[in-house]
């Protein structure tokens, strides 16, 4: 392709004004296209939408809209094959496409600009960016839940110790827990989709501030680029000075991010735990772990750490949006360029994370489309470690209420019959009936039902409860929703 490194550099599109040209300290200071380049789908989305629009109102000719739409084509094609040269004196990603595209088709490229500014346009882009990184999210999102129900669909009898404080409580279903992950990333799909619908709105056509003097049509940019609603009624930003300088919609992604962060750094947790030899409760796949450099015995649970330790960086990035915004006037500042880091390395770090831990909770489809690896669970771990902690006590002074006795007397009792079960070291469903009888005597034979883990985790048969019967109930919504 031909260079487009002869164009003029050494003044910029707004520098006619200017006695002295931009100090290079302030030139590298100020850019910002080594990062915000990967807008350039999006800018040029929004130029062939604004291009049409003009033509349509007759701001420009239908030979200039054909030139725009050739020489846009032709730069999308070059930043795809990774032949566009990015240059750092044309300061952003939309001035580096707007002075290519003057090289290619002259003055019809300079009359794209009729009717806009950067602080709209950038807005617009923005935007455009993160409704497509939504919906990426979105899938990622469903996948992990996938992963979680297919897991939890081939453990719904395996018995696991469920806490509180760390401390055993109750026995639960292991595929009871992992639906309460699926319902948080349930919930961050919601939130998800909420963020979609305020960032799907379009700015273009405020120009600089005070909104322009030319007769764009901005109900036909928006329903150009999908900026509607679920009726396709479009949906523009009503307020020039706020359009432009409005990240209300990347502060509330990068809180959202935020919560699935902190969802995903809550089962990192468990799993870490889950892994050590004091828990024993789950493995997973070798190619998610690590080794250590000193001690041979080791697999360190480095992905979900990880994980955990990202959860900051992106709550960071939260708190960073925040800041930036909470001091500027109306309208634009040169303030609003911090926003895109943040922004995107917080979209790179969700997707990178979601992608993983699909892949590590559920396993990858092999080449005979069998799934391998995952989450491998220890029942047998599981239901031993539910056994030392006296899990069904709560379930003991359910059968002496039933049985007539005051909840808070059957607590007594029932902490009575644990304290002599722990210095016989048994467990209550061990201790004979003649003893436990000595503590109430309206226990009976039928005792041993309730104060079996199987007993004490079937009963819990209310909606949202740890019973098989409900659990069953639960995957079928689940696969429903997810398809």
């Amino acid at each position: 392709m031909a260079s487009n490194n002869q164009l003029d550099t050494k003044s910029q599109a707004w520098s006619a004004l200017f006695s002295e040209p931009m100090s290079e300290l302030v030139k590298r200071y100020t850019a910002s296209v080594f990062f915000d380049k990967r807008l350039s789908s999006a800018d040029i989305r929004g130029s062939l939408a604004h291009a049409e629009m003009l033509a349509a109102v007759g701001c420009i000719s239908g030979e200039d809209l054909a030139s725009i739409q050739r020489g846009l084509a032709q730069i999308q094609a070059e930043i795809e094959a990774g032949e566009f040269e990015w240059q750092l004196d044309l300061e952003d990603v939309h001035l580096n496409i707007e002075a290519r595209l003057t090289q290619l088709v002259g003055d019809a490229g300079k009359r794209l600009h009729t009717g806009r500014s950067r602080n709209d346009q950038v807005a617009t882009d923005i935007r455009l960016w993160l409704r497509d990184e939504i919906d990426l999210i979105v899938d990622l999102l469903k996948d992990l839940q996938l992963a979680l129900v297919e897991v939890a669909e081939r453990n719904v009898d395996v018995i696991l110790p469920g806490f509180t404080h760390l401390q055993v409580a109750q026995p639960v279903s292991f595929a009871h827990h992992l639906l309460a992950y699926v319902e948080m990333f349930s919930r961050d799909t919601e939130r998800m989709l909420d963020v979609r619908a305020r960032t799907n709105r379009l700015p273009l056509g405020s120009a600089a501030l005070a909104g322009t003097t030319y007769p764009l049509d901005r109900e036909r940019v928006a329903r150009t680029l999908g900026m509607v609603d679920a009726q396709g009624q479009p949906q523009l930003c009503q307020n020039s000075l706020d359009a432009v300088s409005d990240r209300d919609f990347a502060i509330e992604f990068t809180s959202a991010a935020s919560l699935v962060m902190v969802h995903i750094s809550r089962l990192s947790e468990e799993l870490i735990l889950w892994m050590s030899q004091n828990f024993g409760f789950v493995k997973i796949a070798d190619r998610f772990t690590t080794g250590s450099s000193i001690m041979p015995q080791k697999k360190n649970p480095d992905v979900p750490e990880l994980a955990r330790g990202k959860t900051g960086r992106v709550v960071g990035h939260l708190m960073g949006l925040i800041t930036l915004m909470k001091g500027q006037p109306l309208a634009y500042n040169k303030d609003n360029q911090e926003d895109k880091e943040p922004l995107f390395d917080t979209v790179d770090t969700l997707k990178d994370t979601l992608r993983i831990f699909a892949e590590m909770v559920g396993g990858q489809t092999n080449a005979a489309g069998q799934k391998e690896g995952g989450i491998a669970v220890n029942a047998d771990a599981m239901r031993a470690a539910a056994q030392k902690g006296y899990a069904t006590a709560t379930d003991l002074a359910d059968y002496l209420v039933k049985k007539g006795l005051p909840f808070r007397d059957a607590h007594e009792v029932v902490a009575h019959a644990v304290k002599t079960a722990q210095v016989q070291g048994l467990d209550l469903s061990e201790l004979s009936l003649e003893t436990l009888q000595g503590f109430d005597a309206r226990i009976e034979a039928d005792v041993f039902g309730p104060l079996s883990l199987e007993g004490s985790m079937g009963a819990r048969a209310t909606i949202g409860g740890t019973a098989p019967s409900q659990i069953a109930e639960q995957l079928k919504r689940h696969r429903a929703r997810l398809g």
